[in-house]
């Protein structure tokens, strides 16, 4: 009860926590000399204490409030814990304040923090006077005021954080500097503390790492039915297996790891796959979880139902093809009854039967007018008295569908009588106009057949390197060592016209030149490009070293085409060219006749055509000349061609587009006489299996 303390130069410190850790707070020091005191805060625990009797305890601050009215200083009695406080208590200690004069109760909670403030401000009030008179406010009162400030100012510092925190990788020393200056931060860290405000954001953060990975889970159970569509799509090879099996089914799938990765540790939601986004596959050990397994139970029902409308679809053409009410014509509405049961309905809708017997109709009907058309061949002495107009009177298309009427080719399309009267005129108007245009058979007329063989070498071109369809452009390789293929190459173009235009037997060819001096082998020096398709190749030489370039070049470029399976480049036709040296003369005792000789030889090992200067009656020591030229080129073409023509008749023979009779006839056009065709097609039917020419067109040609 003291009115006056000293505690120089002491540590001012406002609660105990701050003991032996000065360092790390404010440090004021008790000014000198002595301390006045100005008034007192009687604090009275009203909260049930251990052993404690709270009359013997009421009496004690009687007593000790009598020693403070003796310094006729303010007094203010505040009743503390009152959040655990028991109603008795403050019953009694309200009780006491009354009997005393003037005497205020402040009711009060530091943990809850309610009316603390309060407690001061009112002692404040009784020492100074002049200040207004302080409104003293019941504690659940205040609690209820201050529940709901706290409430506002929580909802204010948790919108602050959704707003500055995004990620769930944020730390929170980084983030509370961050929101330092912002009031929602400092109203609320006043209110409730940093502990609070730190467990808030933690809280924050942990909903948006769940967020996160409930977000990746749901990408993965998006992608799972279609990682098991493609690695398990064969309902015999997982129905009866347990999941066990099956998963170890899935590990030993060839495309396993484009679809699952297999983590070191587990679960995949506690490991760093969850935030690698770049790597979308999905963790083996979600298929642990309830809704894996529940999407691997959907895909084996899929399967297994995918299965049961397969087995309907092929019943139900079975059972088309085996009903006699189904015939050619017969609208579905009349079909239906006679062909649909229970169980069809069960499994798939029926347009899916509609579009079922739709086709099967069309192939019934298909086949009723080809028997049909056989059976007006048959009865072809019906129509020998038509007049030349071809138009049958009403009595003779009478007389025609009497005699005809009891055949079954011809009932067979009595639900079609349009169609099959217009079958009838057709056939007539053949009978007296026979051409391809209005031959029954269409597209197998035999006819038509020689000329699409004719106009577009059987059938179609191939899409192969040989049967190039450009027929007016001539690729040309020049292969030589030491710039003898640049300089023929420049030779050449100069021959050409200004759009590099070429004329060979009076028509215009596009000549594209590559020439070539260095290692084939080198991209840069390939043959075949994938902008230039070789047609052909000229070897130029003019010594023994430049004649080994030669054959080292070829054999190179064959052993690669060998590799890439191309038989095109391993076939590419050769010109051997003994051409002239640099300034005349003999180089290394080289004579021109021991060259000629070399070149013969090697032309012989890569069959191929050898030209030298005297057999183009030039002389040594001058390039080949614009005639040799043409003539290269002109036997390139027909190499060409006669390829063309070989690749295009095995693939016809091989595709059955067209039988050995065929292809001789066109051949024969195309060659100009039978034995040039049959130098052409020997090798090619050695190679391929004859097969008897339908409807007797050979026999026909």
């Amino acid at each position: 009860a003291a009115t006056k303390l000293a505690s120089a130069e002491k540590l001012m410190y406002f609660c105990t926590d701050q003991l032996g850790l000065e360092q790390d707070f404010e440090q004021k020091q008790m000014p000198d000399g002595k301390l006045p005191v100005d008034g007192f805060l009687l604090c009275v625990d009203v909260s049930r204490g251990m052993n404690r009797n709270f009359d013997e305890q009421l009496k004690f601050v009687s007593n000790l409030y009598n020693q403070l009215a003796k310094t006729k200083k303010p007094v203010v009695v505040v009743l503390t814990k009152c959040d655990e406080g028991v109603e008795r208590y403050i019953r009694d200690a309200h009780a006491f304040a009354l009997g005393k004069k003037n005497l205020q109760v402040v009711e009060t909670s530091a943990r809850s923090n309610v009316n603390v403030e309060l407690a001061f401000s009112t002692l404040v009030q009784l020492v100074d006077k002049s200040r207004g008179k302080a409104k003293i406010i019941p504690y659940f009162e205040a609690l209820k005021q201050q529940s709901q400030q706290i409430a506002a100012a929580k909802d204010k510092y948790e919108w602050l954080v959704s707003r500055i925190v995004k990620s769930h990788h944020e730390a929170w020393a980084n983030v509370s500097r961050k929101m330092q200056p912002a009031p929602e931060y400092q109203d609320y860290v006043y209110l409730e503390g940093t502990g609070k405000a730190k467990k808030l954001f933690l809280q924050h953060v942990q909903r948006l790492k769940q967020e996160h990975i409930e977000r990746r889970r749901k990408l993965y159970l998006a992608k799972l039915p279609q990682a098991l569509d493609a690695l398990v799509p064969d309902l015999d090879e997982i129905d009866h297996l347990s999941r066990a099996k099956a998963e170890k089914l899935l590990e030993a799938k060839p495309d396993f790891l484009k679809w699952f990765v297999v983590l070191e540790e587990t679960p995949w939601d506690a490991t760093s796959h969850v935030d690698n986004v770049d790597n979308e596959r999905i963790p083996f050990d979600l298929l642990e979880t309830p809704a894996a397994e529940q999407l691997y139970e959907q895909h084996l029902e899929k399967l297994r139902d995918e299965r049961k409308r397969a087995e309907m679809r092929r019943a139900f053409r079975e059972n088309l093809e085996s009903s006699p009410f189904v015939t050619p014509g017969k609208p579905w509405e009349e079909a239906r009854s006679f062909i649909m049961n229970e169980d069809f309905y069960l499994w798939l809708e029926e347009p899916v039967y509609m579009e079922i017997y739709g086709k099967h109709q069309k192939q019934l009907i298909d086949r009723a007018k080809e028997d049909f058309q056989e059976l007006l061949l048959e009865y072809s002495e019906l129509f020998y008295e038509l007049e030349l107009d071809a138009k049958p009177s009403k009595e003779k298309m009478g007389v025609i569908q009497e005699v005809l009427g009891e055949e079954q080719r011809f009932k067979a399309l009595q639900k079609l009588q349009a169609e099959r009267d217009a079958l009838i005129l057709k056939h007539i108007h053949f009978v007296y106009h026979p051409t391809k245009e209005t031959c029954p058979g269409c597209a197998g007329c035999v006819d038509a057949r020689v000329e699409q063989l004719l106009g577009s070498r059987f059938i179609r071109q191939h899409r192969n390197p040989l049967a190039d369809p450009g027929v007016d452009r001539l690729n040309l390789v020049i292969l030589g060592k030491d710039g003898l293929a640049r300089e023929l190459a420049n030779e050449i173009r100069a021959l050409c016209t200004s759009d590099d235009k070429y004329v060979i037997e009076g028509k215009m060819y596009e000549l594209a030149l590559r020439p070539i001096e260095g290692n084939v082998r080198l991209p840069v020096n390939a043959f075949q490009t994938p902008t230039f398709q070789p047609h052909g190749c000229l070897c130029l030489y003019n010594s023994k070293e430049s004649l080994s370039y030669v054959v080292e070049s070829i054999e190179k470029s064959r052993e690669c085409a060998v590799g890439r399976r191309d038989n095109h480049a391993a076939q590419l036709p050769l010109t051997l060219i003994l051409v002239n040296k640099r300034g005349g003369g003999d180089a290394g005792g080289e004579t021109l006749q021991s060259l000629i000789q070399q070149g013969q030889q090697i032309a012989s090992k890569l069959q191929c055509v050898f030209l030298d200067p005297a057999s183009a009656g030039i002389g040594y020591g001058r390039n080949i000349n614009e005639k040799q030229i043409g003539q290269v080129l002109k036997g390139l073409l027909d190499a060409k061609r006669n390829l063309n023509l070989v690749v295009s008749a095995t693939s016809a023979l091989k595709d059955g587009a067209a039988d050995a009779a065929d292809l001789r006839v066109a051949m024969c056009l195309m060659c100009g006489d039978p034995a040039g065709a049959d130098e052409v097609l020997l090798p090619i039917l050695q190679a391929q299996p004859c097969r008897p020419a339908p409807g007797g067109g050979a026999a026909v040609l």
